[in-house]
């Protein structure tokens, strides 16, 4: 019969590592189960990206996190989280998709492609940045159309449509603007979200106003071709040629995989998972939820800084639950 660790964390990103140390901690045994990389969703980062963040506020594990500027970048944090687990040892199982979670007994079952492993609890950990948002229009399924953005050099010389105004959004305008494509912007709202990050917000705005990046404000998206796209701007439709377009409107948890394996989410617009915010625990005892797929749709809610406590909050609940049951069978 095969081991049945303590605990069980799925998703090797900031918070399941975060988990997973907090176990250690703690004396309980754990093992990570990743579908890709370590940190998959900080690998698939575009390659020049910059956290919002400053390195201080990323540590975790009693680990510094050591940057050449006051925000690091992708590859600095690649290179923090390995030594993280490094230090530590954890226990990761990578490039294993996780298809199933149940508990036919007294312990839950974890079924990969690969192997089944058991666990007495459960973590899911597994962000948002596997499942973007999508158009819903016609064409959207053309390989031009791309959901991530990697590096500009592609695109040099290229029409290049970013349907969005978000950080992320106005990030890739900038950047293709920068290495030469010619880009317009797709934007649902009158300007540009004051919510967009103060050091971005006048670049992107600059550029707008001297005509550099092209923006087409209360606009929607209608249809997209192979040579153009279509939108329509305050009831009028306009077609404009194209190349490439890239819709950065977001990602989102999940959810078809939460509920597959029980959990619960609130029918609001934000589908937010039930759990106990005192302990993390769903519905089910012994699966837990930790770091951004606590907020639903509302993926702006959690991120790694104010997450960290997560980790704190649920090892907290296992060792209690632990400390009663041995009161009541010692």
């Amino acid at each position: 019969m095969s081991k049945v660790y303590d605990i069980a964390v799925v998703g090797a990103g900031p918070m399941g590592i975060a988990v997973a140390i907090e176990a250690q901690k703690a004396g309980l045994s754990h093992i990570i189960i990743e579908k890709g990389a370590l940190v998959n969703s900080i690998y698939h980062f575009p390659k020049n990206m910059t956290f919002f963040s400053t390195s201080e506020k990323l540590e975790i594990g009693e680990v510094p996190f050591m940057s050449i500027h006051e925000k690091p970048t992708r590859d600095e944090a690649l290179e923090y989280y390995r030594r993280v687990v490094q230090k530590w040892n954890l226990n990761i199982k990578y490039y294993q998709t996780v298809q199933n979670v149940t508990k036919p007994e007294d312990h839950f079952a974890i079924q990969t492609r690969r192997n089944l492993y058991q666990a007495k609890n459960v973590v899911i950990a597994t962000g948002f940045y596997g499942q973007p948002n999508k158009l819903n229009v016609e064409g959207e399924n053309l390989p031009k159309v791309k959901h991530y953005f990697e590096e500009a050099h592609p695109y040099i010389g290229q029409k290049v449509a970013v349907i969005g105004a978000a950080n992320s959004a106005t990030q890739v305008a900038l950047e293709l603007y920068y290495k030469g494509a010619e880009v317009s912007m797709i934007i649902r709202e009158s300007s540009i979200p004051d919510n967009v990050k103060y050091w971005i917000k006048p670049n992107i705005e600059n550029r707008i106003a001297e005509g550099e990046i092209q923006a087409f404000f209360n606009a929607e998206m209608k249809e997209i071709k192979q040579g153009n796209i279509t939108f329509v701007q305050n009831a009028e439709s306009i077609t404009i040629p194209n190349d490439f377009v890239f819709a950065m409107i977001g990602y989102h948890p999940d959810f078809e995989f939460l509920t597959k394996i029980g959990i619960q989410c609130d029918t609001d617009e934000n589908d937010t998972p039930q759990y106990n915010p005192e302990s993390h625990q769903t519905h089910i005892p012994g699966l837990y939820v930790a770091g951004v797929v606590c907020g639903g749709k509302h993926t702006s809610r959690f991120f790694i800084e104010n997450s960290m406590e997560h980790a704190q909050k649920i090892i907290s609940s296992i060792k209690k639950d632990q400390s009663i049951l041995g009161k009541l069978f010692s």
